[in-house]
């Protein structure tokens, strides 16, 4: 069986996850981070949620409203209400399935505290006419990117990273870097990131040995889950259901935060992903090829629709847009491939939201993607069959 996705992980993540803990693991690996963006300063975090949450907090937002995508993971709306904060939604751009930005300026108000901009399946966000939107309209306004999909996207050589106030990272087994679990925040704004981390310091508590050991076991049993002779065993356990407990991250009826997310990032994690980071560059040019690749073997087929190739995109996912996704993912099973669903909702749609939002808009576009995507394997390096 061909997995869906499988992390990067190998012997030398194995052997960092052993090593004996120092109590600089966490800074060299926030160090390494920030190298690696291009950017001054990243601080690490439990989890991406957790990072936005400081965020918000750090800029003193309390009952302010914050623009984000409709179609978006939705731990990021969690995270707003988390912090005290409204989340005001966006629909989709046709294009990108990033958020439109032409719709942006409907959505800016008095009570607008911050933007969310999401390069979402690692494709770069528009930053010409977020340029143009924010001279226009909200220039005052502080821009958060969403970096959980799109480690090192650029925009016409632009890091994405590097635009607006700062940028967050998700850092779990299905991100192009993982560190296990965990999250990040780069900026180049020396003052902010004192501020975030006087914050975290606040907010956060120190990762506890339980948690250590929990990461660790975690990180352990990945390895025989993802071994090609068992991995079959895993795939249907997947169909079933049967694993949902450990991989689904939301329910569709409640606003919902891990019970850890102000338990620390620990050494163990900060290890794994400073190891991680080694490889970065190798998992984005393999991601690039994987997408060139899809794109040419699948771009004549009637039942499919993959996103365009955007020069500068990252490619978290490689995502297709299809007539019927159950048959095609059960057709897909039987030839042994696994295909995945990948945000598989519309937010403002969700039954947490749906009384507390304005549906109007019924976000169309946000709704066909939700509807439609899969994305396809993209399982280690890429390599091609041999004739």
């Amino acid at each position: 069986m061909i997995p869906k996705s499988k992390p990067f992980l190998g012997i030398a993540e194995l052997l960092a996850s052993l090593h004996l803990p120092r109590k600089d693991d966490i800074s060299q690996f926030e160090k390494a981070f920030a190298r690696e963006m291009q950017q001054k300063h990243a601080i690490a975090f439990p989890y991406g949620r957790t990072a936005l949450i400081v965020i918000l907090k750090a800029l003193g937002l309390k009952g302010k409203e914050v623009i984000c995508p409709a179609y978006t993971c939705v731990v990021v709306a969690h995270a707003i209400v988390e912090s005290g904060n409204i989340p005001v939604f966006i629909d989709s751009d046709k294009f990108d399935a990033n958020m439109n930005l032409a719709q942006l300026p409907k959505s800016i108000s008095e009570r607008t505290g911050a933007i969310i901009a999401t390069s979402i399946f690692g494709y770069p966000c528009n930053l010409e006419l977020l340029d143009r939107l924010r001279e226009d309209f909200g220039k005052d306004i502080p821009i958060i990117q969403d970096c959980a999909h799109s480690f090192g996207a650029e925009w016409k050589g632009r890091p994405v990273q590097k635009y607006g106030l700062c940028a967050f990272f998700g850092l779990n087994v299905s991100k192009l870097v993982t560190s296990i679990f965990g999250g990040m925040v780069t900026t180049d704004d020396d003052d902010f990131a004192e501020k975030l981390r006087t914050v975290r310091q606040e907010y956060v508590r120190p990762g506890s040995w339980i948690k250590s050991a929990r990461r660790l076991l975690y990180l352990l049993a990945l390895y025989p889950t993802f071994w090609d002779p068992l991995y079959f065993l895993v795939a249907w356990l997947d169909r079933i259901g049967a694993l949902d407990y450990f991989t689904k991250y939301y329910t569709e009826d409640k606003i919902t935060i891990p019970y850890d997310f102000r338990d620390g990032m620990t050494g163990v994690e900060a290890r794994v992903g400073k190891m991680q980071l080694k490889r970065y560059k190798g998992i984005i040019t393999s991601r690039r090829k994987y997408a060139a690749y899809y794109q040419e073997c699948l771009d004549k087929l009637d039942n499919a629709s993959l996103l365009p190739l955007v020069d500068g995109a990252t490619y978290s996912h490689i995502v297709a847009s299809v007539c019927s996704r159950a048959e095609t993912m059960k057709r897909a099973s039987k030839l042994g491939v696994q295909l995945g669903q990948v945000i598989e909702y519309t937010i403002p749609l969700m039954k947490a939201y749906r009384s507390s939002v304005n549906t109007e808009k019924n976000f169309p576009v946000s709704k066909r993607f939700s509807d439609s995507i899969i994305n396809l394997p993209v399982s280690g390096y890429f390599r091609t069959r041999k004739a």
